[in-house]
Parts: C-alpha cells; structure tokens; sequence
C-alpha cells in the first residue's frame, strides 16, 4: 500500500519537496562533478600535449553520456507511471552512485592504456541513464505535491537543486584547490575525491526517498487502467510531445552554455586562471539558484508564457553580444557582470520548464512525457554544447558557436509564442 501525501498537511507537503529536491541535488551533484573537475583529470586518459584537445575529448565522453538519457527518460518514466514516482526516483540515485564508484576508482592511461577511456565511457552512460529518468521523474512529483496556486514557485526547486549539484562541485573543487591540496596534487588524485563524495551522498539521498510520500494524483489514478507509461499512450499526445522539444531546444542549450562549458570557456577563451574561473562561476551560480523560485512564485502570477517569451526575445537579441564581449573582456569582474545578465535571461526558462512541462501531460504518461522527449532534445542540443563549442574553437572560429546558440533560442521562441499558457490548462488538475 503507497503512502500518500495528506491532501491538506502544509508540513508533510514541505517535507515531500526538500526530501525530492535533496535527492535531485545529490544526482546533479555527481553529474557535475565531471565537469567541473575534467580540468585536471582530462590529461590522465587523454594523454595529449593540446589541452583543447584533452578537453574535447573529455567533452565528447560527456556528450555520448548523454545519449544514455532518452532511455533513462523512457526507463524510469515508464517506472514512474507504472509503480509510482518515489521507486523510480530511488532506484535513478543508486544507480548514480555505482557509475561515481567505478570513476573514483579508475585507473588512468598510463596504467591501463585505452581501457581507460573506455572505462570512464562506461561509466558516464550509466549516469547518463540515471540522470535521465531523473529529471521526469523529480519534475512529475514536485509538480504533483506542490499546490495549484504555487506550483511554479515549489517545482522551480528543481533547478535550485540541479544548480546546487553544480555549486557543491565547485565549492568543493575551490576547497581543495586553496586549502587541502597543491595544482599538482590536483592533477595526480585529487580529483578522484569527488567522485568518492558523490558516492557517500547518494545514501543520504537514498535514505531520503525511501521516507517519502507518494504523490495524490498517483494514488488516486484509475488502477484498472493500464496503458499508463506506454510509448503508445504517449504518441497520443503529438502536440505536448512537439512543444516539450521546441521549449527544451533554446533553454537546454543556452543553460549548458552559461553554467556546465562556462568554467572552462572562462580559462580557455577569457584567459582567467583556473581558480578565477571557479570562484567566478561558483559566485554566479549562487545567484542563479536564488533567482529560480523569484521567477517561479512570479509565473504563478502572470502565467508561465510571458516568461518563456521574455528569454526568447532576450535571449535572441543579446546572446552573440554577451559571449562576444565576455570572450574579449580580460577584467574578472566584467565577466561576472556578463555572465549574471546571461544567467537572468536564463532564468525565464530554468525556473518554470519543469512545470510546464508536467503541465502538459495526463497523470497515466506524465513521467514518461516529462522525460523522454525531453531528454532526447537535452541530448542532441545540451549534451554536444561543450563538443560544439570547443570545436568551433578549435577551428579558430568560435563566434559560430555564438550564432549557433543564438539560433536554437530564435526557435524555441517561435514555441513559446505558439503555445497556450500551461497555468490555465495544467492537466494536472
């Protein structure tokens, strides 16, 4: 018997959301974590003397990491929607905390030769798995236990999450960079560290969802219906599907743009130390996460629309100025002012796609249509950003990427201005 979320218990509803949003920080966390610290480990399995191209390559692993999160989407969607929202959530964190595991503990190049890079391959498409049923599922039930009037402000949690998982990776990298460990330190084991932390935090995380509650429109669905979680099912809603991938297109793209590729864009292209970039980025962040429930408690007044077309037109018009200028600015503080006006125009999208998205869809596919399409167009747009970008670099024109970037958000906004506004026709309800 599922333990349901009481309808009206302000608590037990806060406590839903801080428990799935804890757990979603911890997933983000350990995705992140590659990232962030890919910096120093790159040259430990792609032996190379072009640090552009270490990065590419390690860019490219996290790219195909990403063609793992469709069939996450599809896996744990489906789960969702057939056994309930707290299993799939759970069972996506362990499965994160396993490919941590074998990354923390992997030998480099020299030890075991291309087995190395094919090891930590492995290893990213089983996070990419789990990322991938992560965020339907995260969204679908953060959606659900959230009430009508304030749904945008509780599901913009999510990102506030998916943003933090990326501040512990960066507070803890500036934590061993300046107190515990010397660059070259760094380089040797260091980043190894954490991996082995994202590890441990996956039983915290894991601990929490276990004593969550499931979510009222779960329980109270049709048991004898069922076609919920089925791919059929889902294609019966062509529409939704279409405006899932046209939103997610431009957003996806300019939030790895402005957040996962920025730290090394900012040492790469800018020409900031390693340390400059990490505080700059950790410091912007912040106020990124910060910024999301201001964005969501405000699409519970005005709707979810005005929002999305704020950051298509903005992010149309102001997108080659911002990387232009901030690929030419050599004072640190110009490049956090740069970066904090991207990151606003972001928010438009960040803070409200989740629910949107859970919006659109009926309770017996909602997971499943929250995340598969979804992580397909993360896939093809969010997962190649730092591919594309260190590409175009390498080729010696980078504003193509620019153009690129601002392209998919002119289209996205064609979307946004076609599409109804979510609060007024939430199927949630």
């Amino acid at each position: 018997m599922q333990q349901v979320l009481p309808k009206n218990d302000t608590n037990w509803r806060l406590r839903a959301i801080m428990g799935g949003s804890a757990g979603n920080l911890v997933e983000w966390y350990d995705w992140y974590a590659y990232s962030a610290f890919s910096l120093y480990f790159a040259n430990s399995f792609f032996p190379d003397s072009n640090p552009t191209v270490q990065l590419l390559n390690t860019a490219g692993i996290f790219a195909v990491g990403f063609l793992m999160r469709p069939i996450g989407g599809y896996i744990f969607g489906k789960l969702a929607d057939t056994k309930g929202r707290k299993e799939a959530m759970t069972l996506s964190v362990l499965l994160m905390s396993f490919g941590s595991l074998l990354i923390a503990f992997l030998p480099g190049y020299n030890s075991i030769g291309i087995a190395a890079p094919i090891l930590l391959l492995i290893a990213r498409l089983l996070q990419g798995l789990s990322v991938g049923g992560e965020y339907g599922t995260s969204a679908t039930y953060l959606s659900e236990v959230a009430t009508k009037e304030r749904r945008g402000f509780y599901s913009s949690f999510q990102y506030v999450t998916l943003i933090g998982g990326q501040l512990l990776a960066l507070g803890l990298q500036l934590i061993l960079q300046n107190i515990f460990l010397t660059d070259q330190q760094m380089h040797d084991w260091g980043w190894r560290i954490p991996f082995v932390v994202g590890a441990a935090l996956s039983l915290v995380a894991l601990y929490l969802r276990t004593h969550l509650n499931e979510t009222e429109a779960f329980i109270a669905k049709d048991s004898a219906v069922k076609k919920e979680g089925s791919l059929k099912e889902l294609l019966k809603h062509p529409r939704a599907i279409m405006v899932v991938i046209g939103l997610t297109m431009g957003g996806t793209l300019a939030f790895y743009t402005y957040t996962t590729y920025m730290q090394k864009f900012l040492v790469n292209t800018v020409g900031l130390t390693k340390y400059q970039s990490t505080i700059l980025t950790f410091c912007s962040l912040l106020i990124f996460a910060c910024l999301q429930p201001v964005f969501g408690a405000i699409s519970d007044k005005v709707g979810r629309r005005p929002l999305l077309i704020a950051f298509g037109v903005l992010g149309t018009i102001f997108t080659y100025p911002l990387l232009s200028t901030l690929s030419h600015t050599t004072n640190m503080w110009a490049a956090f002012g740069l970066l904090m006006a991207a990151l606003i125009i972001v928010s438009g999208y960040t803070s409200i796609n989740a629910v949107v998205k859970a919006e659109l869809f009926p309770v017996e596919v909602r997971a499943l249509g929250v995340g598969l399409p979804y992580s397909i167009t993360v896939a093809i747009f969010g997962g190649t950003a730092e591919y594309l970008a260190l590409w175009a670099k390498n080729l010696g024109h980078e504003s193509y990427y620019y153009w690129y970037v601002t392209a998919c958000i002119f289209i996205s906004l064609i979307i946004y201005f076609k599409m109804r506004d979510t609060k007024h026709t939430s199927l949630i309800d």
